[in-house]
C-alpha cells in the first residue's frame, strides 16, 4: 500500500511527535519544535514560543491513543479531530508539493493544524484498512511506535538503534550457550 505524499509525511511527523515523549525526550526547546517543523514541511505560522511548544507536546498522549487504536476506535477520535477543528478540506499546492489536501488555514495555531493534518492522513489509513501498519517497537525495553511502510510489513523496530540492541542480545544469548 502506497500512501499519498501527504499522507505519509503526516503520519511520519505523527508517529516522531508521539515519539518524542519516550525517554529520552526530544521535543524539549522551542529549537526542537522549529527543527521539527522544518523538517517534516509544515507550512504557515511558527510562533517559535513556549506557549506553542507546550500545546504541540500536549498533543502527544492523543495522538498515541489515536494511532494505536483500532480502525472502529480510530473513526469517532478523527471526526471530533475534525469537528473541533472546523475543518474544511482543500486541495492546495505550495513550493515544490503539488496538490494536496490542507484541512485548516495557514493561520491556525500550529498545534491546529498538526493534528488536523493527522486525522486527515488517518482518514486514507482507516479507508484502506491500513492501521495494521501501526505498532509498538518490538524492543523489550522501548514502548515508542513504529510506522511500517514497508512492502513486506517486515518494520518491527522504532530505530535501527533498537534493532541493533536487539541484535547484539539476541548474539551474546546464542554465544552464551
Amino acid at each position: 500500500m502506497a500512501f499519498t505524499h501527504d499522507t505519509e509525511a503526516a503520519l511520519v511527523a505523527a508517529v516522531e511527535l508521539v515519539n518524542s515523549a519516550e525517554s529520552p525526550e526530544t521535543m524539549t526547546t522551542t529549537d526542537d519544535l522549529a527543527d521539527f517543523f522544518v523538517r517534516h514541511g509544515y507550512t504557515g505560522t511558527l510562533l517559535g514560543n513556549d506557549g506553542e511548544l507546550e500545546a504541540v507536546r500536549a498533543l502527544r498522549p492523543g495522538l498515541r491513543a489515536l494511532l494505536t487504536s483500532s480502525r472502529d476506535d480510530a473513526v469517532p477520535i478523527v471526526n471530533r479531530i475534525l469537528a473541533d477543528a472546523e475543518a474544511v478540506p482543500q486541495l492546495v499546492r505550495h513550493g515544490a508539493v503539488d496538490w494536496h489536501l490542507h484541512a485548516t488555514e495557514d493561520d491556525r495555531p500550529l498545534h491546529t493544524r498538526m493534528v488536523v493534518e493527522t486525522a486527515m492522513a488517518m482518514i486514507d489509513a482507516i479507508r484502506a484498512d491500513e492501521l495494521s501498519r501501526f505498532g509498538i517497537c518490538a524492543a523489550d525495553d522501548c514502548e515508542a511506535l513504529v510506522l511500517d511502510l514497508s512492502r513486506n510489513r517486515s518494520r518491527r523496530f522504532c530505530s535501527t538503534t533498537c534493532g541493533n540492541r536487539e541484535a547484539v542480545a539476541a548474539y551474546r544469548a546464542r554465544q552464551s550457550q
